[in-house]
């Protein structure tokens, strides 16, 4: 019967965070510089993500010691740079194996992250938060939005070199079992990021007079998404203010004024679909959440918002600013004048 080789020494007293908990930390993660908005992620942070997931999921430890990884992304143009100044160096200042190496294809592609692809078209911006304002005087609401990320694949070439086989076959398995499940998360400025290993390849150089020099190269694929804090877009949304006037108590012969309704964030709307009009339009003002409270002679009915199909018999629709919704009905008699009544409700 095995043995564990590694024992636990103590319990942690604090248990890991899950659930809601853990939604939250990482909503602090986020929000942790004071901003209502994602941060941005670039070229640069993908580049780091990697970087920083190959130093600590896929650390290496042989013989006690912890195998040293170029902290920086290899390139044809800084290898011979950085040969100069790493610290794991023989004394003719040659490369001691083993080391581990990450290399970045040049090129990015456009991504293939299915839930990234062609959501929202023409980079437009959609709503992500409502953020309470006030100056002293008005109560408001700021409306934040952000335009879709751009999904992109970066191709990424991790590189063991050593000169024994235990230490080749140390971090292969340290890699399998790290995607056993096909792909695995760096966490990026408080998001987690995809990535998927393609293939693996033997590079070692067969040379019977000298030294042999196991090279294994890792190919791996980083599904991430590029976001720019130059496009996000912040506008203000309704006011509340309070206005007070004076006026005179008037004459008692006067003609009575009749009470004004008091203001409300709610109002109703009707669609009254005549003989032969089975579709009928109404162009939104504010950001409104729509509700479908009674159908008069209507057998079913779709719901399109932008002329994109948001769904049948749906009673709550959910509208932003400047929408285009139109409803088409099916009449349960086409002789007959249809109805639905609707209530809007400011949000």
């Amino acid at each position: 019967m095995g043995y564990p080789k590694q024992i636990k020494k103590s319990l942690p007293l604090e248990p890991k965070k899950t659930l809601y908990a853990r939604r939250q930390q990482l909503l602090e993660y986020i929000n942790k510089d004071g901003t209502y908005l994602p941060k941005s992620v670039l070229h640069s942070d993908l580049d780091r993500g990697m970087l920083d997931f190959v130093k600590n999921d896929l650390r290496l430890v042989t013989a006690g010691k912890l195998v040293p990884m170029i902290d920086i992304i290899i390139t044809t143009q800084n290898w011979t740079q950085f040969t100069e100044t790493w610290n794991f160096v023989d004394q003719d200042f040659n490369v001691k194996p083993p080391f581990i190496t990450v290399v970045r294809t040049p090129e990015v592609k456009y991504g293939s992250n299915p839930s990234l692809l062609y959501t929202i078209p023409n980079r437009k911006e959609f709503y992500y938060a409502s953020v309470p304002t006030w100056n002293g005087n008005q109560e408001g609401m700021d409306i934040y939005k952000i335009p879709q990320p751009v999904p992109v694949d970066i191709n990424y070439q991790v590189r063991i070199v050593c000169n024994r086989m235990r230490e080749l076959n140390e971090f292969n398995k340290i890699t399998l079992q790290k995607f056993s499940s096909r792909q695995a998360y760096t966490f990026i400025k408080g998001q987690y990021v995809p990535i998927i290993m393609n293939n693996i390849q033997d590079e070692s150089i067969q040379d019977l007079d000298k030294r042999k020099y196991y090279v294994q190269n890792y190919d791996f694929t980083m599904l991430g998404y590029l976001i720019d804090e130059n496009e996000f877009e912040v506008k203000p949304a309704i006011s509340r203010v309070m206005t007070m006037m004076e006026v005179s108590d008037g004459s008692p012969k006067g003609k009575k004024i009749k009470p004004s309704p008091e203001n409300t964030n709610t109002f109703d709307k009707k669609f009254l679909y005549l003989t032969g009009v089975t579709s009928l339009s109404d162009v939104i003002e504010y950001r409104v959440n729509a509700n479908v409270y009674q159908s008069v002679n209507v057998d079913s009915f779709d719901v399109y918002i932008n002329n994109e199909f948001f769904g049948t018999d749906v009673f709550e629709i959910f509208l932003d600013t400047n929408d285009v919704l139109r409803i088409e009905v099916t009449k349960t008699n086409n002789l007959e004048n249809s109805k639905l009544n609707l209530t809007y409700k400011l949000v």
